[in-house]
């Protein structure tokens, strides 16, 4: 098996390189339940200098890969979290919802707002987080849901941008993941 060495600050994983179409396999980056590699991203992103520290009132996560890095940076910046879910749930009051696609998941996925998470971005400043970007069509969909909140985007972070796609000008990271193309 293939594998791609990433350094976070002082934490090294050896990432598998897994096959996501006929002819493009990714580093397979995922950091749920790996502390170390949480703290260290969430502690290398709230230092960054163009990291918007100052700027954000909340951040926003799409579910579930970015949840614990949401988490280590709010609690590093003393603030909350809101998270955008991937499906509509029995308990939410008027849910706002957003279509998307995804390189590493088959087929449309959902984005949902829960009516009172709406009321609580309205007027805020927000910092979107995620764990990986790839084509940005994940944050495109995730800022097209914000707008509808009467929120204000004011940053973007991710552990890691993959390289060929996103531009990633407007958005601080700490590593770029290669993808490898197969003939």
């Amino acid at each position: 098996m293939k594998i791609y060495t990433l350094s976070i600050g002082a934490v090294v994983r050896e990432l598998p390189v897994v096959r996501v179409s006929g002819t493009l396999s990714i580093a397979s980056f995922v950091m749920l339940g790996d502390t170390k590699l949480v703290e260290a991203a969430a502690e290398a992103l709230v230092s960054h200098p163009a990291f918007p520290c100052d700027t954000v009132d909340l951040l926003v996560c799409p579910e579930a890969k970015a949840i614990p890095l949401t988490h280590a940076i709010a609690v590093r910046l003393g603030c909350n979290y809101i998270v955008v879910r991937k499906n509509v749930k029995s308990y939410m009051q008027k849910p706002l919802v957003e279509s998307l696609s995804s390189i590493t998941t088959a087929g449309t996925q959902m984005l949902v707002l829960d009516g009172p998470d709406c009321k609580a971005l309205s007027g805020k400043r927000v910092c979107i987080v995620d764990d990986v970007v790839s084509t940005g069509g994940s944050l495109h969909s995730l800022e097209k849901i914000l707008a509808k909140t009467g929120c204000s985007v004011v940053g973007k972070a991710a552990v890691l941008l993959e390289d060929g796609g996103y531009a990633g000008n407007d958005l601080v990271y700490l590593a770029r993941l290669p993808i490898f193309r197969e003939a």
